[in-house]
């Protein structure tokens, strides 16, 4: 009995975890960022989904977006692995009119959303920020570095965001 229900908890495991085929999963914005044809004021988000497959149970995926005052489209800085594992970069920057795009299947949240003067003014201390990043180049899905230590670490080089990351941000804490 005990083995019977062994294996049908891993066949279901399995096959929760392989639902999802990352190239065709959805990348649809979520229509939660403000249209950057239509919002004049600068603006900053930071945005948390449920990782990819069965990481998500545990884990999500965090990345920022900033958009200047008057700007046709946010700039948006994310560290993912993959792109180590592919000889690149961990940490990417992208101009896009959809920053709140799904992350391969799973809805963003915002976990911070800054307008105005305020979103003005830290705009250049987050570039600053992403440029002095100092695991430009690492990944690591646990401790760290990873996408949650990203954004945590340009929370502790820019203070003023007031950037909380929720506990589900795993890897978040290699920042310290």
């Amino acid at each position: 009995m005990k083995k019977t229900l062994f294996v049908t908890s891993l066949a279901v495991l399995v096959s929760a975890c392989s639902n999802s085929d990352w190239r065709t999963a959805s990348r649809e914005p979520a229509g939660i960022a403000p249209d950057p044809q239509q919002e004049q004021e600068a603006v900053i988000e930071v945005y948390g989904a449920d990782a990819f497959s069965w990481r998500g149970w545990f884990a999500i995926h965090t990345w920022i977006a900033t958009k200047e005052a008057g700007a046709s489209q946010y700039k948006v800085h994310e560290v993912t692995g993959w792109r180590v594992e592919r000889g690149q970069p961990a940490l990417y920057s992208y101009n896009t009119a959809t920053p709140d795009r799904y992350w391969f299947g799973a809805k963003p949240e915002k976990i911070l959303s800054i307008k105005g003067e305020k979103a003005a003014e830290l705009i250049p201390k987050i570039d600053q920020a992403v440029q002095s990043y100092p695991w430009k180049n690492e990944y690591s899905v646990f401790p760290g570095p990873n996408s949650n230590t990203f954004p945590a670490w340009i929370g502790k080089q820019v203070p003023e965001l007031g950037l909380d990351m929720p506990f589900s941000a795993i890897g978040s804490g290699y920042a310290d």
